[in-house]
């Protein structure tokens, strides 16, 4: 039976019961699974933890990346970079916030106070709302060319340090659902951040394992139509495993094009600024993010996309929750549907170096079972979930398979935000040309129970 039809025939039953309830004696209820809500646990909100076993040089390193991730970019002042001259936010830790600094998206969005900070005149988009996830926004084309790159949402403009800068901000209409950020202008893919917790570990695991692990349990794959390929570098077509559509190399990638994309702030990774527009480069000349070699310690040698890396290289991975006979029996339903097969329960890591040492494995990083839940491979997710774009080899309907470890604590799912029901989620994997279709309709055809087990599996996680 098709997701639709069986999603059809369960609210058919729920009706007929409730007329019934309303009309006559009253028949059993067919219900569906319930999303559980966002586990707490007792980290919330409090500092980001460490990857156990650090050295002391690795811990040292670790606080000055998670001091620079938390910073507040200005566009001018001497303990500034330069944001803008475009940007859609101010600092890391914005973006990555939940449920502490290296999360996600958090409850109450950032974007909103950012937009008119310091006096700058914004307005805010309409997919950017204060119960909504924290969003960028790529334009799939532009002029009639294709375009796939990020449109930021905010300019410096009417901002007390920003001079007489004069820019406009890119025309996001026609507006949509604000909170689900579906409809409106179709030319707009949307992207909300990825966690960056244990993000090291999964910097550490070889390709080797990668690839071996793709080659695994082929004819089960074959049997629910799952296939799954690396995104690769063009340069020398080793792995690339960070961001949606697992587009980014390494940790150090990740934070140069973060810093240029999101916060407008050049670097020795991406040195042009994105607008030179005269009398909008704020008071520093590019890139504006470079290595201080007068420094008198070794962490203020770094530049800050090195410590931004440092921080999430050594950021440990959420910690799951405490088993219970649900969730045990949720994660059996889990391999046995075939989840697994995407979502792989874990990878080991090789021998790997932490800033700190240019010799000595890191401890911390080696020989480590990382517990992520991915494959790290992209997919062909269907036309439901497609967003029009190609970065490197993933096509616009291809995204990595998404880690989850730490699911259970996220608010939003999705590339888009576009919902906070984890079930709604699951539901979402399946249409035309999904590689998980088979995999949702084995969900669909487990027992109330199993599928509720399965459910409060993953809010476990």
């Amino acid at each position: 039976m098709s997701q639709r039809s069986t999603r059809a025939s369960r609210t058919a039953v729920i009706l007929i019961a409730v007329v019934g309830g309303l009309c006559g004696p009253q028949s059993p209820i067919l219900a569906a699974p319930l999303d559980p809500g966002v586990r707490h646990a007792a980290t919330d909100g409090g500092p980001p933890v460490p990857l156990p076993d650090l050295t002391g040089d690795e811990q040292a390193f670790f606080q000055d990346g998670l001091a620079r991730f938390q910073a507040v970019e200005a566009v001018s002042g001497a303990a500034n970079n330069g944001l803008g001259p475009r940007f859609n936010s101010d600092q890391c830790s914005s973006c990555h916030a939940h449920p502490y600094v290296g999360g996600s998206s958090p409850p109450s969005n950032p974007q909103i106070a950012v937009a008119t900070a310091d006096g700058a005149t914004n307005s805010v988009p309409w997919f950017v709302v204060p119960n909504g996830p924290v969003r960028e926004a790529r334009f799939i084309e532009s002029n009639g060319v294709s375009d796939g790159s990020v449109h930021a949402l905010f300019v410096i403009t009417g901002r007390s340090d920003a001079g007489n800068c004069a820019l406009t901000q890119p025309n996001f209409q026609p507006a949509g659902n604000g909170l689900t950020g579906q409809g409106g202008n179709p030319n707009i893919a949307l992207r909300i951040p990825t966690p960056i917790m244990g993000d090291g570990l999964i910097e550490s695991i070889p390709d080797s394992a990668i690839t071996a692990n793709m080659a695994a349990n082929a004819q089960a794959k074959a049997a629910v139509g799952i296939g799954g390929q690396p995104n690769r570098s063009g340069n020398d077509g080793t792995i690339t495993r960070f961001g949606w559509k697992a587009q980014n190399k390494s940790l150090l990638m990740f934070s140069g094009e973060a810093y240029n994309v999101e916060m407008g702030i050049s670097n020795q990774l991406f040195p042009q600024d994105r607008d030179e527009t005269p009398n909008c480069q704020g008071a520093f000349p590019t890139p504006n993010d470079t290595l201080n070699f007068s420094a008198t310690s070794n962490t203020a040698v770094l530049s800050d996309i090195e410590g931004f890396a440092n921080f999430m290289r050594l950021l440990a991975p959420p910690a799951p929750g405490p088993a219970t006979a649900s969730t045990q029996n949720g994660l059996l339903q889990f391999t046995r549907i075939g989840c697994a097969l995407c979502h792989t329960p874990a990878l080991m890591t090789g021998t790997a170096i932490a800033s700190g040492s240019a010799t000595a494995p890191s401890a911390a990083l080696s020989n480590q079972s990382a517990k992520l839940f991915s494959d790290l491979l992209v997919h062909h997710m269907g036309s439901g979930l497609a967003d029009g774009l190609t970065q490197g080899n993933a096509g616009p309907d291809q995204f990595r398979t998404a880690p989850l470890w730490g699911v259970g604590e996220r608010i939003f799912f999705l590339h888009d935000g576009r919902t906070s029901n984890i079930v709604q989620a699951v539901e979402a994997h399946a249409s035309r040309g999904s590689e998980a279709n088979g995999v949702v309709e084995r969900f669909n055809s487990l027992p109330e129970q199993a599928q509720q087990d399965l459910i409060n599996f993953l809010r476990s996680l």
